[in-house]
Parts: C-alpha cells; sequence; structure tokens
C-alpha cells in the first residue's frame, strides 16, 4: 500500500460515507501528526504518547478530534493486516463536554421573520424569507439548503428530499408557509441553473453567503448579529419543536442525526416540561397534587 493515509481516507468515502468536510479534516489531522512522529504506520507506543507535549496548547475538542482520526486510522491498519498491533491507546483523551447549542428566544425569532416578510416584496427578500423558513422551519442544515436542487422540490408534495451528511437521504416536511415563500421565491427566481438558490457567478448560493445574508438581516431587525447564525436556526427548530411535544426518535430523523446521542443535547432546553409532565401524569405526582385526607385517629380506636 503506497500511501496508508490516502488509502484510509478512500475507505471512509466508499465504505462509512463520511463527508467531505470529514475526510479532509481527518487528512490534515494524520498528515500533521506525521510531521510530527514521522512514519505512522511504523510509528510505536512512545511515539503516539510523544503527541501530547505537541498537542498541549490545543482546545480539548481539537485534541479529541485527532486522537479519534489516529484511532480509527490504527484500527484500519490493523484490519488490513499492516500491523499487529494498536499503538492508539498510548494517544491523549481528552475529556470534553459538548456545549450547549446557542438559542433564541421566541421573541428573536418574531422579530427576524417580522422584517424578512415585509422586505419579501423583493428578489432578494423572498429569498431571504424562504432561506429562513426552511432553516427555521425545517431544521436544515446550512449546507443542504445551500445546495438544494430544484429536483428535490416537489410541485405537490409538502416535503423536501435532502441529501444529508455522509450521503444519506431524508424527507423533510415543509409547512405551508414555508411552501408558499419557497413557492414565492421560485417565481422570482432568475432563469436557468439546477439549484434553488442559484449564485449570480454560477452554482449556487455559498454558505458565507447565507451567513452574511443572515447577519444582515439580524442587524436590521435590532439583534445582536453575534448570536445569528444557519446552525442556530436549526438549533431554534429543534428546540422550539421538543417545547411543543415533539418525540426525541422523530426529531432525530427531521434533523438526520445517525445516533439518537446527538439530538439528546436539545433536551437540557425541555428540562421544565417534563418536570411539569411528570407532576401532571405520575401516579405519585397525582398523589401530591391531591393528598389524601387526614384521619381522625379517634376513628381508628377499637
Amino acid at each position: 500500500m503506497s500511501d496508508p493515509i490516502a488509502a484510509f481516507l478512500a475507505m471512509l468515502a466508499a465504505e462509512r460515507g463520511a463527508a467531505a468536510n470529514t475526510i479532509a479534516a481527518y487528512g490534515r489531522d494524520l498528515h500533521a501528526a506525521r510531521e510530527v512522529i514521522g512514519d505512522l504506520v511504523m510509528a510505536d507506543s512512545d511515539a503516539l504518547a510523544g503527541l501530547a507535549e505537541a498537542w498541549r496548547d490545543l482546545a480539548p475538542s481539537s485534541l479529541a478530534r485527532k486522537s479519534s482520526a489516529l484511532r480509527q486510522f490504527y484500527g484500519f491498519l490493523a484490519d488490513e493486516g499492516l500491523r499487529d498491533d494498536d499503538p492508539s491507546a498510548a494517544l491523549p483523551r481528552p475529556r470534553t463536554r459538548r456545549p450547549l447549542p446557542r438559542l433564541l428566544g421566541h421573541g428573536e425569532i418574531g422579530a427576524l421573520f417580522a422584517l424578512a416578510e415585509r422586505e419579501a416584496a423583493s428578489g432578494e427578500g423572498a429569498r431571504m424569507l424562504a432561506l429562513l423558513e426552511l432553516l427555521y422551519g425545517s431544521g436544515l442544515r446550512a449546507t443542504e439548503l445551500v445546495s438544494l436542487p430544484l429536483a428535490a422540490v416537489p410541485r405537490d408534495a409538502p416535503f423536501l428530499m435532502i441529501t444529508g451528511k455522509g450521503g444519506q437521504q431524508r424527507m423533510v416536511p415543509v409547512s405551508a408557509r414555508a411552501s408558499a415563500a419557497l413557492s414565492a421565491w421560485l417565481a422570482l427566481r432568475p432563469k436557468g441553473g439546477r439549484w434553488v438558490f442559484p449564485s449570480p457567478r454560477g452554482g449556487h448560493l455559498t454558505r458565507v453567503r447565507l451567513f452574511q445574508l443572515l447577519r444582515g438581516l439580524a442587524l436590521r431587525a435590532g439583534l445582536d448579529p453575534e448570536k445569528v447564525s444557519p446552525h442556530v436556526l436549526r438549533h431554534a427548530f429543534a428546540t422550539h419543536l421538543l417545547e411543543g411535544g415533539a418525540d426525541l426518535r422523530v426529531l432525530q430523523t427531521l434533523l438526520g442525526h445517525a445516533d439518537i446521542a446527538t439530538t439528546q443535547i436539545y433536551t437540557h432546553v425541555d428540562a421544565a416540561r417534563l418536570v411539569a409532565l411528570v407532576n401532571s401524569r405520575h401516579p405519585l405526582g397525582q398523589v401530591a397534587q391531591n393528598p389524601a385526607p387526614e384521619v381522625d385517629p379517634a376513628a381508628c380506636q377499637s
């Protein structure tokens, strides 16, 4: 095998359906590790342990990602018969706590939509409203949204067919108001091209441009633009659905999460509703709310 790193990355793409960004990040991590310790195929446990010093200034999340890339790489080498041992146990294993997502309240979401609806008469305004509806109303990722092909928008069905991370497809429901905003934009959209949101320079709208458009809308709506991004709107979609009583498994499907553990990060926002649910539905909750009547001790005497 002339280049084990290239072969490993090809395996990630072919067998695991890893996203392009994931493959690129793993490639950077593996090549950077090779610059520090030399040939990764021949590296021993002491060499891998030495990476802790080289990585001492990294954020815990970056350290965890680099260690994960190397652990998977050495697992691949063992599967391919290129090593009969796995030295990755010597890699640093930082304890990371996944940060809670930034959230927008209902009032802030309302302010964004109020302004977007007022500005929707123009072509750019109609596009902005359609983008906003699909981010908050359907929970699309930024990449899924900007690269949405016209073929994914059925004429009569209230859903979109989305190709997400790792090439996984899922159906995403589109609300009546989101469908109306999308139809209004498609009527004004420049003719030609295969993308729902084309770029004036060819291709589709970029993620960077989407980010800029949302920040501009937030600023005009009187909100802190630092709080608003495509991913924050996706978080708001998930959070507000849970608040409304959505099932976590349904939410996992809508968001396109491969692992339910990824979706569970949103449960922190729903603690109050869960406590209220237990108090109102659990038998012990009913007892607490309706205490038994006091008993006269004298009535118990024989």
